[in-house]
């Protein structure tokens, strides 16, 4: 029966491979081999009858039958945690400060705060998005009491580490001449990504021109997608209609990793604690993806 492989861990799976954008990569944060989630996605299609994930260069995407399911599975999804959040109601009230770096806020963090929320419902959360560097001073004054942002950006240890990958990305359409200044679409001042970048520049030996200056991400993907030039990004803020990852160099990938870490006082009381431990749960998600195909630039 359809009923019988649409249970929750079928169209758990599937959504993690959506998400994800990649078997291999959703196996891993599963802890399962490729093999047994390609199979499992082969039973849902076979009981189905229909298609739902199509390959690309970079991984795979859902087919508009899929994106159909993935809206259902994730209604259903929400539905069982509401019930189970609703039985399982951590009595924990009181506000808890926490300062999120913009990148990552706008990643798979949405969810782990709506989970957050609907499991201890009385806890107020104060939540601040700003950029990674000012989040390290802020938090060197005590303004948090968790932050999650780019390690570096941190005097402190993080009780948690991921990596996160940064592409190299541009307009679908456009061509970039390797003999001509690339023209590059930047993060404003103070930003950890910024300075990644002009290290691979001059790392690659390549002579670039500042275009765009932005420190809104929105601003960027438009800015990319209009054919401005090439930027980082994450590739969830990545769309696979409009633009393209490219490379550097032959020498150098087209991707760098930055890691990010999640901090907490040292003196954590019951709602501190129980934010850290359900924020800890929603982190699997933003681990490093598989490599994917590039363009040269």
């Amino acid at each position: 029966m359809i009923s019988d492989v649409l249970d929750p861990a079928s169209l758990r799976m599937f959504v993690s491979v959506c998400q994800h954008g990649s078997l291999s990569r959703a196996a891993a944060s599963a802890g399962r081999k490729q093999s047994a989630l390609s199979a499992q996605v082969r039973r849902l299609e076979d009981a189905l009858g229909q298609r739902l994930l199509r390959r690309t260069g970079r991984g795979v995407i859902p087919t508009t039958e899929g994106e159909l399911l993935l809206g259902y599975a994730k209604r259903l999804l929400a539905l069982g945690e509401a019930a189970a959040a609703h039985l399982s109601e951590r009595k924990v009230t009181g506000t808890v400060q926490i300062g999120l770096s913009e990148d990552v806020a706008l990643a798979a963090l949405p969810s782990a705060m709506g989970r957050l929320k609907r499991i201890c419902p009385q806890l107020h959360l104060n939540i601040t998005v700003d950029e990674g560097t000012i989040l390290g001073e802020r938090w060197k004054n005590g303004a948090f009491d968790i932050a999650i942002g780019a390690s570096s950006a941190f005097d402190a240890e993080p009780l948690h580490t991921w990596d996160i990958e940064l592409n190299w990305v541009s307009a679908i359409d456009l061509d970039l001449d390797p003999d001509q200044p690339l023209d590059v679409i930047v993060y404003a001042e103070p930003c950890s990504w910024r300075r990644a970048m002009f290290d691979a520049l001059a790392s690659a030996d390549r002579d670039y021109r500042v275009t765009v200056t932005s420190s809104n991400i929105g601003a960027i993907r438009a800015a990319v997608e209009s054919g401005l030039g090439v930027a980082l990004l994450t590739p969830d803020s990545m769309s696979e209609t409009t633009m393209k990852a490219v490379r550097l160099s032959d020498e150098q990938d087209g991707r760098l990793v930055v890691n990010y870490g999640l901090f907490a006082r040292h003196v954590r009381n019951d709602n501190i604690q129980t934010t850290v431990e359900l924020l800890r749960e929603g982190l699997h998600s933003l681990t490093l993806p598989q490599r994917g195909s590039y363009a040269k630039a």
